[in-house]
């Protein structure tokens, strides 16, 4: 959580009632939001595995691109493919551009979004890194 948020969340920030009905709810207009999931074979629960998600910002051909991926689940693959798929998604709605800031820390996520072809540079807070590709 602290990689994707830039800090730490407690369990009442993350379940709040005003940000649940914000990423629940998705407005098609201005984003896309993809979801990994998985049934246990053994409990039959549904289990998120990771969540992407592509907004729109205020220049009309830009968006913001963002994925997290539950702990157990990282290193497989699964956040590579989850920007694979809003890149074609972008595409498909004919955007110019999409943009990712992660802090500097967070190697994982620039090693992949360099491998998807993005250009990565170094913000001027120096703790966050913005990655950057046109379409």
């Amino acid at each position: 959580m602290y990689l994707r948020y830039f800090s730490s969340l407690s369990l009442a920030r993350r379940t709040a009632h005003d940000r649940l009905v914000r990423i629940c709810f998705t407005d098609y207009e201005r984003e896309m939001v993809l979801v990994a999931e998985c049934t246990d074979p053994q409990t039959a629960e549904l289990n998120i595995l990771g969540v992407g998600r592509l907004n729109k910002l205020k220049a009309d051909k830009d968006a913001e691109v963002a994925v997290v991926v539950s702990d157990q689940y990282q290193h497989r693959g699964l956040g590579t493919e989850l920007v694979r798929r809003l890149i074609h998604i972008a595409r498909d709605q004919r955007l110019g551009r999409i943009e990712a800031e992660m802090l500097r820390d967070n190697l994982a996520m620039q090693t992949t979004f360099r491998k998807l072809g993005f250009r990565l540079r170094l913000l001027d807070d120096s703790s966050s890194v913005q990655a950057v590709l046109d379409l």
